[in-house]
């Protein structure tokens, strides 16, 4: 009997004692970074999965909150860098603790950028320097295409060299701890240096007679300025990119010569240029008129501008054209029995048109017949190197273009004064005969100015 009083006792003392122990709390928790984004500002959102705790408090570095006594303190704000320390602390009814600290780094955003600025200037070879700007990352990986050197890990990497023209990608990546950006940029690179030019004479001047005016065309490529020299001419040198009006006065032959530079590069080019003594003569050969049907069908016109070097058909006689026309030849047929060159104000005995505003020209078409003091071979003609001859022919009341001639004087020489008191004299060499299309083959002598 004794033996089973004491067995229980043994048995109630153990009871007691398990009601007495306190349960264990163990401290744990774990959070989740939004958007996987370490950068500011940086939410986080706390998860508790703490053992045994019935209190707890936190504690957040450097967050907003800063501190709470919930179970889930919900989100978290970071608004600034660094390194901060999340504690929690968590209790129970029984007296038992337990804490857990964690560290947690926000870090810096990456902004990305930097600035390149050109040493001298883009023509090739080529230098720049490179201003990181970028914040927020601690490594620097820079790739230059085309440059020496190619590649750099440092924040500024001093001067890169381009040699090859064109465009060159510029790209930095900067990494942080956590992120990696990239930024591309292009830089282009100007060919290398290269110059010529042509020249080119005034309108009046391209028989290439004194006085000379010509005009300056570069083709240059990657140049900054310009020397030029004009030995013999005014003005006789030019920094112009095209000088103009560069006029020549002596006969000779010359040389044009420019010298470009880039500031990196200088070539020179130079070309030659002749000018000729003044004949006050020019001459135009070969020149096609067509009889009245030639004209009108538009197959070869029938009049000619002395300004313009060349012959107008019908459809081509307009307000502008009409007031440059200085000789008009009438040939009736194809037989060249009856023709005539008339004044551009004289057309209403031939089958043309009247033309509005034209000019006055007189003509002496039959020397053998017009008893005129004006007169001149064709020998003379052939010979004539300058204006002497013209100059000497007097019209002393000469006929205005009327009297016709056939075709049976070949070579027929034909006198004519202009408006502008120009003398000149055509030299009919040909009669072609081709139907409705038929033309005679003269050639011009005219003075330049009249004197």
């Amino acid at each position: 009997m004794i033996k089973k009083i004491q067995l229980y006792s043994v048995v109630l003392l153990l009871i007691g004692c398990a009601k007495e122990t306190a349960i264990p709390v163990i401290a744990n928790f774990d959070f989740e970074v939004a958007k996987d984004d370490y950068s500011v500002p940086v939410k986080i959102l706390i998860n508790n999965t703490t053992e045994g705790g019935e209190m707890y408090e936190w504690y957040f570095e450097g967050g907003e909150p800063s501190t709470s006594n919930s179970s889930n303190p919900g989100v978290i704000t970071y608004i600034k860098k660094g390194k901060y320390t999340i504690q929690l602390t968590a209790t129970n009814l029984d007296g038992s603790s337990d804490t857990k600290s964690v560290e947690f780094k926000v870090d810096e955003p990456i902004h990305i950028d930097f600035e390149m600025t050109n040493i001298e200037n883009s023509f090739s070879p080529a230098a720049y320097t490179f201003n990181n700007m970028t914040t927020g990352a601690n490594e620097f990986y820079w790739t230059f295409e085309g440059g020496e050197p190619k590649t750099s890990t440092q924040k500024d990497p001093g001067k890169v060299q381009f040699k090859t023209p064109g465009e060159h990608k510029i790209i930095l990546k900067a990494d942080s701890d956590r992120e990696s950006y990239k930024l591309e940029k292009i830089i282009t690179v100007s060919p290398y240096l290269d110059i010529d030019f042509n020249y080119t004479v005034a309108h009046n001047d391209d028989d290439y007679q004194v006085p000379v005016h010509v005009s300056i065309e570069k083709t240059a490529v990657s140049a900054t300025s310009y020397q030029w020299d004009f030995t013999g001419a005014t003005p006789p040198v030019s920094d112009q990119e095209n000088p103009e009006d560069i006029v020549y006065t002596v006969p000779g032959k010359y040389v044009i010569s420019v010298k470009a530079s880039n500031g990196k590069e200088t070539k020179t080019v130079t070309k030659e240029i002749e000018v000729f003594k003044n004949t006050n003569l020019r001459t135009f050969s070969d020149v096609k008129l067509g009889i009245n049907t030639a004209h009108l069908n538009h197959a070869i016109g029938s009049f000619f501008s002395i300004t313009d070097r060349r012959v107008y058909a019908s459809n081509e006689i307009n307000d502008t054209t009409a007031a440059t026309i200085d000789l008009v030849y009438y040939g009736f047929s194809n037989s060249f029995i009856t023709n005539r060159f008339t004044s551009p104000d004289h057309l209403s005995e031939t089958t043309f048109p009247d033309i509005k505003n034209a000019k006055k020209t007189k003509f002496i078409n039959s020397q053998e017949s017009c008893n005129c003091n004006a007169s001149l071979t064709a020998i003379q003609f052939d010979t004539m190197t300058d204006d002497t001859l013209l100059q000497n022919l007097i019209w002393n009341e000469t006929p205005e273009g009327l009297e016709e001639f056939d075709n049976s004087i070949v070579p027929r020489i034909v006198l004519f004064q202009t408006q502008e008191g120009k003398k000149g004299a055509v030299k009919i060499k040909k009669y072609v005969d081709e139907g409705q299309k038929s033309y005679i083959l003269v050639d011009i002598k005219v003075q330049k100015e009249a004197k």
